[in-house]
């Protein structure tokens, strides 16, 4: 064995320590069609007024004290897309955090939302256009399915981002009521399993998605407006 080399100055040592992430829970709602749900930038230019993300982050952040935050949801909505009801599930984890004896939910929230993620079922609100008159069977006729298999390839819009696989989705009910002062629109509700593609099952992304509300009703159809107006899970309701 070697001989060591005879220190001839004091040593120093650096020590960084940290503290245990803290987690806040609840349900966010948003009303806004350019407001995205994380900091979205596409080439150096920022897209949207704001994000969901940065909103209750940034207003957390400070309260906390802490270094920095993730911000973590059971699932997203597109920029255009409002997120309504009892709204959508979410945490904000703060790192390093300075401020103690605050209520949080601790690291269990995370488990349990995302336990509960995979079996979730999401309510929606479509105006939807449709490229001739509805008619009374239109309305029968899309609210009598119940528990419909869907098919649903990668939709074209997301490509960029997903895999390209072919996924099968349930809408477990749909009802659907006429627009008032229009025979080309309706007003269509909806309760699917999590993870279905909603614009792309009303008007069939070039026949990706099988059956679709334009394939049942053998017209165009398209989708105006999308709110989600409820997410189902045991996470975070309110008390």
């Amino acid at each position: 064995m070697s001989q060591l080399d005879k220190v001839g100055k004091p040593c120093s040592l650096t020590i960084h320590c940290c503290r245990s992430s803290t987690y806040i829970g609840g349900r966010y709602l948003k009303y806004s069609r350019n407001v995205s749900q994380t900091r979205w930038v596409i080439d150096d230019e920022r897209m949207g007024e704001a994000s969901v993300e940065e909103i209750i982050g940034g207003a957390i952040l400070p309260i906390f004290q802490g270094d920095n935050y993730k911000f973590h949801a059971a699932g997203r909505e597109d920029i255009d897309v409002r997120m309504l009801g009892t709204g959508r599930p979410f945490l904000v984890e703060i790192q390093n955090v300075r401020v103690k004896n605050l209520r949080a939910v601790g690291s269990q929230g995370w488990d349990l939302m995302r336990e509960g993620e995979a079996e979730k079922q999401k309510q929606y609100a479509a105006l939807v256009w449709i490229s001739r008159p509805v008619s009374d069977e239109d309305l029968q006729t899309i609210s009598s399915l119940k528990e419909l298999k869907v098919a649903q390839k990668t939709p074209i819009r997301v490509l960029h981002r997903r895999s390209p696989l072919e996924r099968e989705k349930i809408i477990h009910w749909m009802q659907v009521e006429r627009v008032s002062g229009s025979s080309q629109y309706l007003l269509l509700h909806l309760c699917t399993q999590a993870g279905t593609y909603i614009k792309e099952f009303v008007h069939g992304d070039f026949g990706r998605t099988q059956p679709s509300i334009g394939s049942i009703l053998g017209c165009r159809t398209e989708i105006l407006q999308l709110d989600v107006t409820d997410v189902k899970m045991d996470c975070f309701q309110e008390e």
